[in-house]
């Protein structure tokens, strides 16, 4: 088996997501692929949709049943214990890939010898194979065999995994999983899983399609899925640690924990939380602070967090509560004047 494909589904029964999906994946110009499509204790038709492909479709797609709900990552991982291709691809159920994606992306995996091969990815709000806006994933930088310093570049920025295909021995050799349980899971395996492979190449064309709309993870913000964030975060950092990866690449792991874990989340809750609360923003720095007391002097952090991001962490740094009141007028008075407009 050459390649097999997983998808995470759930609850993706309406308006046509999940057919559209998977008839993308079952119209792809290679032959010798599997599909695993993994129902993650769907609540509507998604179980009844992919039995009915199932049956249509036997020995290209399997469905694998879980009666718990273990979120994107846990998906994955079901799918990835039954997985019988060389090299494993992960597709989400409301996104789709254009026809000859994986014949593309083999070529190129043949062409170069890489155990890892991405592509670009194109934003759409319908349902349809002509590109929206184009988004670079990776870039020629990150290519290519991969040395210390590229695993560096790839550490900081690894990138969407729905766009690439892994090898599959290399996920197996190294016990690659993703967390289970949280959203954001892409945040603590992506980097992680960058470190092990040992030669990036990407196809320079928009081959998946990133369907846009509002039932996304990233377009409703609530203290859980900034929790989530924290929890990916704090996995990355501990896996890197009991992994020996910690001391080797510790500047890169100590800016990502802080964006992720502290920045990212910081502004995202207190921008999109309805009523935010300081105790959160507490913990949120006490958390960076117990891991890396000495963040704000890492040269990543200083090259690429904001300037009025530093601004108002500097102030955090002296009193979170005088951070918190500031930030809250601010976030008034600015609404106040949109308001007014």
């Amino acid at each position: 088996m050459q390649l097999s494909i997983i998808v995470p589904v759930y609850n993706m029964a309406g308006d046509g997501k999940l057919n559209f999906c998977l008839d993308s994946l079952l119209n792809q110009t290679i032959t010798d692929y599997e599909i695993i499509a993994v129902d993650d204790a769907s609540t509507d038709d998604s179980l009844k949709i992919l039995r009915e492909y199932e049956q249509c479709n036997p020995g290209r797609l399997k469905v694998v049943e879980s009666l718990v709900n273990r979120r994107q990552g846990g998906a994955r991982n079901a799918g990835l214990k039954v997985a019988q291709g060389e090299w494993v691809g992960f597709v989400d159920s409301d996104d789709w890939v254009s026809h000859d994606c994986y014949e593309k992306l083999l070529q190129k995996a043949e062409k170069t010898g890489a155990d890892v091969v991405g592509c670009d990815y194109s934003l759409v709000t319908e349902h349809t194979f002509t590109p929206g806006k184009i988004v670079q994933n990776n870039n020629m930088e990150q290519t290519g065999k991969l040395n210390e310093e590229k695993h560096r570049l790839l550490l900081m920025r690894s990138g969407s995994m729905v766009i690439k295909i892994y090898r599959r021995s290399v996920i197996e050799e190294n016990m690659l999983r993703f967390p289970e349980g949280i959203f954001y899971e892409d945040n603590c395996a992506g980097p992680l899983w960058s470190l092990y492979f040992t030669h990036f190449e990407r196809v320079e064309e928009p081959l998946y399609f990133y369907y846009q709309h509002q039932v996304s993870t990233v377009h409703h913000i609530s203290e859980a899925k900034c929790r989530d964030r924290m929890k990916a975060a704090v996995m990355l950092y501990e896996e890197c640690k009991k992994r020996g990866f910690l001391e080797l690449y510790k500047p890169e792991l100590e800016y990502r924990f802080t964006e992720l874990y502290y920045v990212n989340t910081l502004f995202s809750y207190l921008s999109g939380v309805s009523h935010p609360k300081l105790s959160f923003v507490k913990e949120l720095y006490q958390g960076v602070k117990e891991r890396f007391p000495q963040f704000a002097e890492n040269p990543y952090y200083q090259k690429y967090t904001g300037a009025e991001e530093k601004q108002l962490i500097a102030m955090q740094e002296r009193s979170v509560a005088q951070f918190f009141w500031y930030y809250r007028l601010k976030q008034c008075v600015r609404r106040l004047k949109g308001a007014l407009r």
